[in-house]
């Protein structure tokens, strides 16, 4: 044991030193550049400063929703096209949501960083929240509830634990939320919540991997400092 934690601590001494630059841009996004050329790869992530602890209690679900519904399509990105924009320029990407925030990310080979602040600034400036999007993503997010919730051994123990940990704090709703709430929901509610928390100035934006700092700077400036 004695061993063991010795090598323990003596591995933590060498671990990597991660540098980057860190900035706002005049907008209000902040920015965290970290190169890294051990691999032809860039991946850029936004995360936004909301969650589930930012509904209302008669309209849970929201930011989850918003995870699923900011996939729909742009001013200039049709909708259905995200991901194949996605693949045919041998990317991945996805979202997940918390409590407290939301997260999206691409992985391009290292040759496309254009390309992927250009469809996170469409995602963040000129998302379409409309009613066949919101439509389309209702019926997904039920289903998502029915796989991984109402279908699964104890799938509602974490909402019980919740109500249970919680009596007043926002924490104490799930965030995939009831389904209820966006059913009675309207196209303005959604847009509204949009308007509230989608900005730049709610967000940061990442990019790490084999880059240019000094142009993706300029690049940041050009696509995303409006």
């Amino acid at each position: 044991m004695a061993l063991s934690t010795a090598l323990l601590l003596g591995g933590s001494t060498y671990a990597q030193k991660v540098t980057f630059d860190e900035y706002d841009l005049a907008n209000g996004l902040h920015v965290v550049l970290h190169q890294d050329n051990s691999a032809p790869v860039v991946i850029t992530s936004v995360m936004y400063h909301v969650g589930a602890k930012d509904e209302q209690p008669n309209r849970t679900g929201f930011a989850h929703f918003f995870e699923h519904l900011l996939f729909e399509g742009t001013k200039n990105i049709e909708r259905g096209e995200w991901f194949k924009l996605v693949t045919a320029n041998g990317g991945n990407n996805n979202a997940n949501t918390t409590d407290d925030r939301t997260y999206y990310y691409e992985v391009f080979p290292s040759n496309n960083l254009e390309l992927a602040l250009w469809m996170e600034s469409e995602r963040l400036m000129h998302p379409v929240i409309n009613q066949i999007g919101v439509d389309t993503q209702n019926e997904v997010v039920k289903e998502e509830k029915r796989l991984r919730v109402d279908n699964q051994p104890y799938g509602n123990i974490f909402k019980a634990v919740k109500q249970n940990m919680f009596k007043v704090h926002p924490y104490r709703w799930t965030t995939i939320g009831e389904m209820e709430h966006l059913d009675a929901a309207t196209l303005e509610e959604f847009q509204a919540f949009n308007k509230k928390f989608y900005i730049p100035n709610n967000a940061v934006l990442v990019v790490a991997g084999q880059f240019d700092k000094d142009s993706a700077k300029n690049g940041l400036k050009n696509i995303l400092d409006q």
